[in-house]
């Protein structure tokens, strides 16, 4: 039911005199949620059907120049969002620890959120009318698959309709709509010759599916009472980047694109080098992880190159994940090297609070970040409580600022994932905490000013 819940003023509707009400239909078609409203309302002539207060309602409106028509819904959707019914040995939110935002445990797996906003869905929710509708609306989705292979998808999603919903990924594909594919390794499950068979199998689909991202399973310390797996090891990292360096090949001769793709943490599970802005085509797989680091590289040098004249006066501690620390640190080594004057260190945080083997910097929470350069950034000086202009400090980068990148913390807020705060940071550390976009530019113009 999609409820008008007011009118903007100076609106067409307001012109035409719609009220507030159920929408139930536009020029005769059904109006079920935002996507049956955004595509029926793009004619000139549109006949608006509403229920108030018990009676029907028909307005003709002419919107010659496709403005807003300016009705203001109840919800983003129009409609109530889609949970996940799976239970996947994999799941990150089944691990999350206790105490977080009550956001943070919500499993979505919506297939508007995934055209509006880029979510992977799995399928599972899906009826035959939705793809019906997902094939007539020519949508773009993005797609949970981890395999093509029917019953381990099944076990692996614990969910016996899962290895059906395959067959809707190639309904989709045959009829020409684009596809993005998110494929979660676990070693020993769908890892070796199960992707590689994967990989074949997309490989028929070369013209819908527009990129494939392959990227680790991420364990936690929290994960009593569900299935054992394990870490991703370097040599199973080493043998997945070269399955999907043989494919890209495949796909490059069919298509002209690399088309799939290796997260950056197989890279560094693997102690490879990251590669080149060429393996990343145009960086389609980019929000999942693919090319966060060439693409911050690339832009810090750039960045350099064009200022060497700089003489740097700021003093910066940059926060990073375990697994980021090793490239952002030799990327500052070598621009120390260059800028005699330059203060900036990198500091390594440990992820206490999720545990296990979470080492990206995106899942630091304030809590560890607070212990952890509590103890160890000044010879015993008690910073909780201490004027930090009297602490006895190890270098001079003891009173620097502390960048910490938005990726940390919740959209548009200052809040960590364990709730705590970039203030409660700079009150418990006596020091300045900024929080940077993770734009390689924007961080060598900071540390460098």
């Amino acid at each position: 039911m999609v409820i008008i819940k007011d009118i903007k003023k100076g609106s067409i509707a307001e012109k035409y005199g719609v009220r507030p009400g159920k929408l139930l239909s536009i020029n005769g078609f059904a109006i079920g949620d935002v996507l049956d409203y955004d595509y029926y309302n793009k004619e000139k002539s549109l006949t608006l059907t509403v229920e108030y207060e018990g009676e029907v309602y028909t307005y003709s409106i002419n919107n010659s120049e496709y403005n807003d028509l300016g009705l203001v819904f109840d919800s983003f959707l129009m409609d109530r969002v889609k949970s996940c019914r799976n239970k996947c040995i994999f799941c990150f939110i089944d691990q999350n620890p206790k105490g977080m935002r009550e956001s943070c445990y919500f499993k979505d797996d919506d297939d508007r959120m995934s055209f509006l906003a880029g979510n992977y869905i799995t399928l599972t929710n899906l009826t035959s009318a939705d793809i019906d509708r997902i094939i007539a609306m020519k949508l773009a989705i993005n797609i949970s698959l981890h395999t093509t292979d029917p019953e381990l998808r099944c076990r692996m999603m614990n969910n016996r309709f899962a290895g059906e919903r395959i067959a809707d990924l190639r309904r989709i594909a045959a009829a020409g709509n684009k596809v993005n594919i998110q494929i979660v390794l676990c070693k020993g499950i769908n890892d070796g010759e199960k992707l590689k068979s994967t990989l074949d199998d997309l490989l028929d689909m070369q013209n819908s599916i527009e990129a494939i991202a392959v990227v680790p399973v991420g364990l936690t310390s929290h994960r009593e009472g569900l299935y054992p797996l394990q870490e991703i090891d370097a040599e199973t990292a080493a043998e997945t980047i070269d399955i999907i360096g043989f494919y890209q090949t495949l796909f490059e001769r069919k298509t002209g694109r690399k088309t799939c793709y290796a997260s950056d943490e197989f890279f560094i599970k693997a102690d490879r080098n990251i590669p080149g802005a060429d393996y990343y085509d145009d960086y389609p797989q980019y929000e999942n992880g693919v090319g966060f680091l060439r693409v911050f590289a690339d832009e810090f040098l750039r960045e350099l190159k064009v200022n060497l004249h700089l003489r740097p006066k700021s003093n910066t501690l940059i926060i990073t994940g375990e697994s980021a620390y090793p490239f952002i640190s030799n990327l500052i080594d070598y621009t120390k090297k260059l800028f005699p004057d330059l203060k900036c260190e990198v500091k390594a945080i440990k992820n206490n609070f999720f545990g296990g083997g979470v080492t990206v910097t995106g899942l630091l929470v304030g809590s560890d970040i607070i212990e952890q350069l509590s103890t160890s950034w000044c010879k015993g000086a008690r910073l909780d409580g201490e004027n930090p202009e009297t602490a006895e400090c190890a270098s001079d980068t003891d009173n620097a600022t502390i960048l910490l990148l938005r990726d940390m913390f919740k959209a548009d807020t200052e809040l960590f994932l364990d709730n705590t705060t970039r203030k409660d940071v700079e009150e418990a550390l006596f020091r300045r905490v900024e929080i940077i976009d993770r734009d390689g530019a924007k961080v060598f113009k900071r540390i460098t000013e």
